[in-house]
């Protein structure tokens, strides 16, 4: 269908038909009257419903990393044992104080 024919068909049924000025009675009342009965949001409720939203593409993540590392052999690591590479990366430093 064309969309400028559309467009002018339902133009003509909105001019043809005037919205109504009447507004119920004390609707602004009870439109009031409804929000102030709602509870108040507890803020612990809404962050612990944000966390557990974030979960699940954290997990994601966490899978497809996980997976890239091993398809890449990634996850072997270095061949030195972690105290040989701790203490290079601590005296790494007291090597040249003049930096």
């Amino acid at each position: 269908m064309n969309l400028t024919q559309l467009q002018r068909k339902l133009i003509a049924v909105a001019r043809a038909n005037p919205p109504d000025d009447r507004v119920p009675y004390a609707f602004e009342r009870r439109l009031l009257a409804r929000l102030t009965g709602l509870p108040p949001a507890d803020q612990w409720t809404v962050w612990a419903r944000m966390l557990w939203r974030a979960a699940a593409p954290c997990l994601g993540v966490m899978i497809l990393v996980s997976a890239f590392a091993i398809a890449t052999g990634g996850w072997r690591g270095s061949e030195a044992p972690l105290g040989e590479s701790l203490e290079t990366a601590v005296y790494a430093v007291l090597a040249d104080p003049g930096e």
